[in-house]
């Protein structure tokens, strides 16, 4: 049996008025739990990116009654008071007609902002490096107490490792994870980084997993279940965390990824992802992309995923990461929640 996207209209109709009667206060009394048949259900702090005051986020994740989170460092930093970065990102400033096409000059206007905003990015990633390697465990003893008190399991990290991350980062983010007492770190990284994680990661004992996408292209990238095997032959405490939409839409097999690698994987992220289309890409566009879409519209094995998790009993996390637009007139709590039903669903029938 599969849900449409009519079906998660009709689950969020039954589920997120009554979000608006919780108070703070009953939220504290009743703890969530979001464990459902065997299968500890969560979500990634990234899904509300948009809309979603970092200062709301652990009453939002209560109220839908999720009991498990991977939170993104980025968030945890905010909640612990870290420099904010400039109003409006780093983004833009770039002519031209899009990603691999020919490139307009910048007018004297357009050039100006544009070292404007390489200036503000060069102070503020100085600030917040200077911040990060001056924290402490009590740093980040206020963020774990938020969840801890709310009844949300702070499960996972997501701390994202650039090719050019310097090893002193790669140390502060297993820091990082030790202080909030996190299980593991998921991290959006490279082949070559892992390398240098696999010994910081064996020394502290903590399992690290590389979290997939699905530029199959390219080998620096986690991929292929090539990559994947590659980086987990570096050490027992390099993982992976298998987002199964991007490894869907990369035309590999989750279920049959995660019977043989079950015992490696720190967390899943659960969302919908059509196939990659296949053929040459687009002049001047670079490759095609199977889009993100609301569940039930893709080509993600989300039923049979959870289904296999609830058989087998496998003991991670599978976190809910919404990255499909949310429509106009929803929110990333509500979008959420109708996704958190879908999965409830498919478990407890």
């Amino acid at each position: 049996m599969s849900y449409t996207r009519r079906d998660l209209g009709r689950l969020t109709l039954a589920t997120v008025p009554a979000l608006g009667v919780l108070s703070l206060p009953r939220l504290a009394l009743a703890k969530p739990d979001s464990k459902i048949r065997g299968v500890q259900l969560g979500v990634i702090t990234y899904s509300f990116r948009q809309g979603v005051p970092k200062n709301e986020i652990v009453a939002d994740i209560a109220k839908i009654g999720l009991s498990e989170v991977e939170l993104m460092s980025g968030d945890a930093e905010a909640m612990a008071g870290a420099p904010p970065a400039p109003a409006g990102g780093f983004g833009g400033g770039r002519g031209g007609r899009g990603r691999g096409g020919p490139q307009t000059p910048l007018t004297p206007e357009q050039q100006a902002q544009q070292a404007e905003r390489q200036k503000a990015q060069a102070e503020y990633q100085k600030a917040i490096t200077e911040w990060r390697m001056k924290t402490t465990d009590a740093t980040w003893a206020p963020v774990k107490k938020q969840f801890h008190d709310a009844g949300i399991d702070l499960h996972v990290l997501c701390y994202n490792m650039g090719a050019n991350i310097k090893d002193e980062e790669i140390e502060h983010a297993f820091q990082m994870a030790k202080a909030l007492g996190v299980k593991s770190i998921s991290s959006s990284s490279t082949v070559s980084v892992a390398k240098r994680v696999a010994p910081i990661a064996e020394k502290h004992k903590m399992f690290w997993g590389g979290h997939g996408h699905d530029d199959v292209a390219d080998p620096e990238q986690f991929a292929t279940p090539e990559t994947f095997e590659k980086i987990m032959a570096m050490s027992k405490y390099i993982g992976t965390n298998l987002d199964i939409g991007h490894f869907t839409a990369a035309r590999f097999d989750p279920i049959a990824f995660i019977q043989k690698h079950h015992d490696r994987i720190t967390n899943l992220h659960l969302k919908d992802r059509k196939h990659n289309p296949e053929g040459p890409a687009v002049e001047g566009r670079g490759p095609a992309r199977g889009a993100n879409v609301p569940w039930g519209e893709g080509d993600t094995p989300i039923k049979e995923v959870l289904l296999l998790l609830r058989k087998e009993k496998y003991n991670f996390p599978a976190n809910i990461e919404l990255e499909y637009p949310v429509p106009e007139g929803s929110n990333p709590v509500a979008e959420v929640t109708k996704c958190y039903e879908y999965a409830k669903k498919i478990l407890e029938s």
